[in-house]
């Protein structure tokens, strides 16, 4: 059992919200571009949209939001997502003229190879192998 006096309940990392300035074009970009599954889309509140999208089998999905006010999209999300081939996948992502490196990464171990891509709106992000 849990000793709740050392610590939380958390036990997952659910979803990370990307600010994104239009909520259809993202939603394009992730399923179209990247290959995402959407998992959800459904309006809530006044007027907004929740929509999450994951890699296919993925724990972890990413709600696609529009900023706060004050807030802007184009940030360094600090996300890092995993590749199995990923001299493929930069391929693949340069191929459809995604924003990305124009290299994979090697710096030798114990540091994977890894490239940087951004979506429409300048959000960063990660690929590691």
């Amino acid at each position: 059992m849990t000793d709740s006096t050392k610590g939380t309940r958390i036990t997952e990392l659910g979803r990370v919200a990307v600010p994104v300035s239009d909520q259809d074009r993202a939603l394009d970009f992730y399923v179209g571009t990247l290959g995402f599954e959407k998992r959800a889309d459904v309006p809530f509140g006044d007027g907004h949209r929740w929509i999450e999208v994951a890699p296919v089998g993925g724990a972890t999905a990413i709600s696609l939001v529009l900023p706060r006010e004050g807030q802007s999209p184009g940030v360094e999300t600090g996300v890092i997502f995993v590749s199995e081939d990923i001299d493929s996948d930069h391929a693949a992502l340069l191929a459809r003229g995604v924003d990305a490196d124009p290299e994979v990464a090697r710096w030798g171990a114990p540091v994977p190879p890894m490239f940087s891509f951004r979506d429409p709106d300048g959000n960063s992000f990660m690929i590691v192998q």
